[in-house]
């Protein structure tokens, strides 16, 4: 699902000592809107990539900003989008289809991949000036003195969102304290909703083997016996999904995985009351739900910032062991009352 050049157009641009470069649309087509939302449920993500290079926005000539950007689709198509009357440049980095956020942590939208691009397009011989605007969450990758160094541009950080540029451009390329802030909203946390829900379908399947065997061991047979039960453990993902990201701020403690006992366990507890569930049946759903919806609240550090690489690593290196010890324990609750059925039967 790489980037379809039907969206550009190759031509020759004034004041350029290039033959043709891709002119990008700044408008979206139906296609690009269908295919960012196939990738926000996780189909495609890993083939959804621009080609790295050179891009023009507009009509560019050699006095034009020069943009940089991920080849994550998502990203070149965020900032695309806002460049609407904008003559500019955009530089495409090679970060394997990483986000720029990502990619900066990961090293692959970092120093010398800029220093890369900037040579291989050219670009020195294509502006008259030296300088590379790059997004500000790009910044913990890029070494600004090692691209001056070897490229001759000066680099400039850009605010956090791409619907800022225009206004950060128009302003001399001074960002506000608005520009520069990182936040974590509501429409954010909900944005990686859909694909953890795609990425949780193994725990969906176990959940419905578990449900048979409480149906089983509850003597009632019924469809109606088995839907109720496989509500009850089909929950406990939803809430981890769902109810995780909306309370994020409100949930005590900084760890994710601590966030998500706090949600684990009092979701497990309203649940055996309304499900009116007991003994055997109870200290095992309490034990595999908080465990289950404390790991899948845990996995949206890394859509954060919340957290730091520090703080993730602890959590993994503590939390997991702890969470995977109570779904044992639930398990095992479960074989022995499997095992204390079949022997009175």
């Amino acid at each position: 699902m790489s980037f379809d050049l039907s969206n550009a157009v190759l031509r020759p641009l004034s004041n350029t000592k290039q033959q043709s470069i891709p002119v990008v649309s700044t408008k979206l087509s139906m296609r690009d809107i269908i295919d960012g939302w196939k990738v926000r449920w996780g189909f495609g993500r890993n083939r959804y990539l621009v080609k790295p290079g050179l891009y023009a926005c507009g009509n560019p000539t050699a006095s034009s900003m020069v943009l940089v950007s991920a080849n994550y689709k998502l990203s070149f198509d965020a900032l695309r989008k806002e460049l609407s009357g904008i003559d500019a440049w955009i530089l495409v980095l090679d970060t394997k289809g990483v986000n720029v956020w990502c990619a900066a942590g990961k090293g692959t939208f970092g120093t010398q991949e800029v220093i890369r691009q900037v040579k291989n397009v050219g670009l020195a011989s294509l502006v008259s000036h030296r300088t590379l605007i790059l997004p500000q969450l790009g910044a913990p990758g890029v070494a600004a003195h090692e691209v001056a160094k070897a490229t001759g541009f000066r680099v400039v950080y850009g605010p956090v969102r791409a619907k800022d540029i225009p206004a950060f451009l128009k302003a001399g390329m001074k960002k506000t304290d608005a520009m520069r802030r990182v936040e974590f909203r509501l429409a954010d946390r909900l944005a990686v909703v859909p694909v953890e829900l795609v990425h949780a379908w193994p725990f969906a399947v176990g959940a419905l083997l578990v449900s048979g065997l409480f149906w089983y061991l509850s003597g009632n047979l019924t469809p109606a016996a088995y839907f109720r039960y496989a509500a009850l453990f089909l929950s406990p993902l939803l809430v981890g999904s769902i109810f995780f990201p909306c309370l994020l701020p409100l949930l005590p403690f900084k760890a994710f995985a601590l966030k998500g006992c706090v949600l684990g366990s009092s979701w497990s507890l309203f649940a055996i009351g309304i499900f009116r569930l007991n003994g055997m049946e109870a200290a095992s759903y309490f034990l595999l739900s908080t465990s289950l919806i404390s790991f899948i609240s845990m996995n949206f550090t890394g859509s954060s910032t919340f957290t730091n690489l520090t703080g993730v690593k602890w959590e993994v290196k503590v939390g997991l062991p702890i969470m995977i010890t109570a779904a044992l324990a639930g398990i095992v609750i479960i074989a022995v009352r499997l095992s204390m059925f079949l022997m009175k039967g």
